[in-house]
């Protein structure tokens, strides 16, 4: 799945391709912004830990669970 964090003060956005559900990065996100954690912790799947802090975050977007198609589609 397919994550993108964009950062306050910074123009570039933040992508990162991930193993986790759509549900899990939700819920890692709301405990984020809600104030539960002081950053967010995503894992990538090349296992490259991203760490974010809560008060930086300017929005997330969650693509879908939905596997890239290599080649033509009929």
């Amino acid at each position: 799945m397919d994550v993108r964090i964009g950062i306050q003060h910074s123009p570039r956005e933040l992508n990162i391709e991930t193993a986790a559900t759509a549900r899990d990065v939700e819920d890692l996100v709301a405990a984020a912004i809600a104030g539960t954690t002081a950053h967010l912790r995503l894992t990538d799947e090349k296992g490259s830990v991203f760490v974010v802090p809560s008060a930086s975050i300017a929005y997330v977007e969650i693509g879908g669970e939905e596997a890239r198609r290599i080649g033509f589609v009929a």
